[in-house]
């Protein structure tokens, strides 16, 4: 335990060495313009933090979930946001687990150097919603290639990757819904130089700074060695992965709750009003103690959740329960400290307003927090389905 605690702060302190050169204005002068972090993204893929999941086979740091989720964490603590390259640590595990050799051979090692990126994942559509077995994105095949015609919304920085996963149906539905849907892994750039016409990207401005858009597949051509896995199973891989992103970004709701904390202390420290530090009021104390201890408590959870999976052993309920209690912890904490700040909270040199709205993101995606509740009213306490 002890050298897996040392390894970890060793983990930390290099994510808080490199977020120190990218300060508060940086964030907030990316956020105002809509800008994708490159120099960001660029100078954590150069440390090979990006590659912590790759084994070391392919070149990658061979690590867990559990430093993956330490490195997302310390990104939002320094108060940066992780969305510019969460993907590539939670998609990893469709192409570790469900990809065949030479998939791995052609990617990992070049993923791992920084010389390709994986930040893509072209999942959701406008009528399916979180009904991911009613996608209508179709995939045709056609001599030694599928065709995939359709259309997907939140398809996030498909325009800074090289690859990207795009889940399309392969046959109708039957009896089993979850069947007949296949994942691809897509070369963008063969795409982009080859058949342009195919690919349609919209931006998508959000009330942060989140690089998504819309995308229409039109008749975009890519070969059968595209496939991840097995065609038609596509889904049951998906959900693999799941869990992972959920533990992922409940680390980076964590780092953001422990970002407000110390803000919300700091300002509380400093702002003296009728002749006393406003910190002294138990009005604003306790809130921001609330709030403290929840996010302590919900990075417990975090840990629980990372271990087990660390430990391919079951941990849906513990990754879910992670980001609930991840997002609503941090969510509390934000109005704690914008509460302290007052109207100084709401001036964009301050960053508590940017903050706030990047948060406020986790109760809602990757999955709603009231669709966790109702998992774990069904599948953990056992009472009846609601849809």
């Amino acid at each position: 335990m002890q050298t897996l605690t040392t390894g970890l702060d060793q983990l930390r302190e290099q994510t808080r060495l490199i977020c120190a050169g990218f300060p508060d204005e940086y964030w907030r002068e990316t956020d105002r313009n809509r800008r994708y972090p490159q120099e960001f993204v660029d100078t954590l893929t150069e440390s090979g933090l990006l590659g912590a999941l790759i084994p070391t086979e392919y070149g990658g740091l061979g690590l867990g979930l559990t430093e993956a989720s330490v490195i997302m964490e310390e990104i939002n603590k320094s108060g940066g946001h992780s969305a510019a390259c969460h993907a590539q640590m939670y998609t990893m595990g469709a192409l570790l687990r469900h990809g065949n050799d030479a998939q791995k051979q052609e990617y990992l090692p070049q993923i791992a150097a920084g010389e390709l990126r994986l930040q893509a994942f072209s999942i959701t559509e406008d009528k399916a919603g979180s009904d991911t077995t009613s996608i209508e994105t179709a995939a045709v095949r056609d001599g030694d290639d599928f065709v995939i015609t359709g259309h997907k919304s939140w398809t996030s920085r498909i325009e800074e990757s090289d690859l990207a996963f795009v889940l399309a149906r392969t046959a109708a539905k039957n009896g089993n819904k979850t069947e007949g849907i296949t994942l691809f892994l897509v070369d963008l750039r063969q795409v982009r130089a080859e058949q342009p016409a195919t690919l349609k990207v919209t931006k998508v401005r959000t009330m942060f700074n989140y690089a998504t858009n819309q995308v229409h597949y039109q008749g975009m051509r890519v070969p059968a060695s595209a496939v991840i896995g097995e065609v038609g199973q596509g889904f049951r891989y998906v959900i693999d992965g799941w869990n992972a992103e959920r533990i992922l970004l409940a680390s980076e709701a964590i780092g953001d709750g422990y970002w407000f904390t110390r803000r919300g202390v700091d300002y509380a420290n400093s702002r003296e009003v009728f002749g006393r530090k406003i910190g002294t009021n138990q009005g604003v104390q306790f809130p921001i103690t609330d709030a403290y201890m929840k996010v302590r408590a919900a990075d417990m959870m975090r840990y629980e959740a990372a271990r087990l999976f660390d430990a391919g052993e079951p941990c849906g309920a513990e990754a879910n329960m992670a980001k609930h209690l991840a997002s609503e912890a941090s969510w509390a904490a934000a109005n704690a400290c914008l509460d302290t700040h007052g109207g100084y909270g709401f001036v964009d040199e301050y960053d508590v307003e940017r903050k706030f709205r990047e948060t406020r993101m986790f109760q809602v995606a990757p999955v709603n927090n009231n669709m966790i509740k109702s998992f774990i009213a069904t599948k953990v306490l056992g009472l009846p389905r609601s849809y």
